[in-house]
């Protein structure tokens, strides 16, 4: 109600005490007002006397000493009454306590930061370009924009295009191994054979022989090749036999 004011945490009528002698109170927006009765004149909230009377000589009281206002609240002196107000940026009931909005993060929606003793965005000027912030019990996270990569709080960029598939040759690397022909590509295989003279099979390819311990005993490794060693060996009327691959005249 607009006549009364909160005074010790109760809705009470704020005139009584607050005039001096012949004078009336009335309250307006919950603060009181004096005015001299009529006939009277003078500070109608210490003492009114009449018109033809000299004023009395009064004590001046301060109202605001000692202060009626609680913590972080300044006292205005209306008249003879003391009117109780939170400083700036404050908070509360001033005859009580004034309070800052926020001292720390929980004094504070989710979705803001406790800066200066105010909730705030945490937001703004955080995040890198192509980026967007979102604020999660008070803490700020930057996510790239859908379709970009990269460091959100720097910047976030398109992925670069996918790169052509490159069709492997069968061929490369080399597949057939030493002693083989030159590798044939044949759609998406690779036909590898061996040389001529030589046995097996691609990759594994070799000579009939490297030394005579490959050839049978009677036989002896030339040109790779396992070889009877005796013909033309021999002078005339000798024979020739072979004995652990080494050829011997008789």
């Amino acid at each position: 109600a607009n006549h009364l004011a909160c005074m010790n945490n109760k809705c009470r009528d704020p005139c009584p005490g607050v005039c001096g002698a012949h004078a009336t109170c009335s309250v307006s927006n919950h603060y009181p007002n004096c005015v001299c009765d009529p006939g009277y004149t003078g500070d109608p909230f210490s003492v009114c006397y009449r018109k033809t009377t000299p004023p009395p000589r009064t004590e001046t009281i301060d109202p605001c000493n000692p202060t009626p206002c609680g913590s972080n609240a300044v006292c205005n002196r209306r008249g003879d009454a003391a009117a109780c107000q939170c400083i700036p940026d404050h908070f509360g009931d001033p005859y009580v306590a004034c309070r800052p909005e926020c001292v720390i993060n929980a004094d504070c929606p989710s979705n803001k930061q406790c800066r200066n003793q105010h909730c705030v965005d945490p937001c703004p000027g955080l995040c890198g370009s192509n980026a967007y912030c979102q604020v999660a019990n008070h803490l700020p996270i930057c996510v790239c924009n859908q379709g970009y990569i990269g460091d959100p709080f720097v910047a976030c960029r398109k992925p670069p295009p996918p790169l052509e598939p490159i069709e492997a040759d069968p061929c490369e690397p080399n597949p057939c191994g030493p002693n083989s022909n030159p590798p044939r590509n044949i759609g998406d295989r690779c036909q590898c054979s061996c040389l001529p003279e030589m046995i097996g099979s691609p990759p594994n390819c070799r000579p009939e022989c490297q030394i005579n311990a490959d050839c049978p005993t009677d036989r002896a490794c030339i040109n790779r090749k396992c070889q009877d060693p005796c013909p033309g060996l021999c002078g005339v009327n000798a024979y020739c036999r072979v004995r652990n691959h080494v050829p011997i005249c008789v």
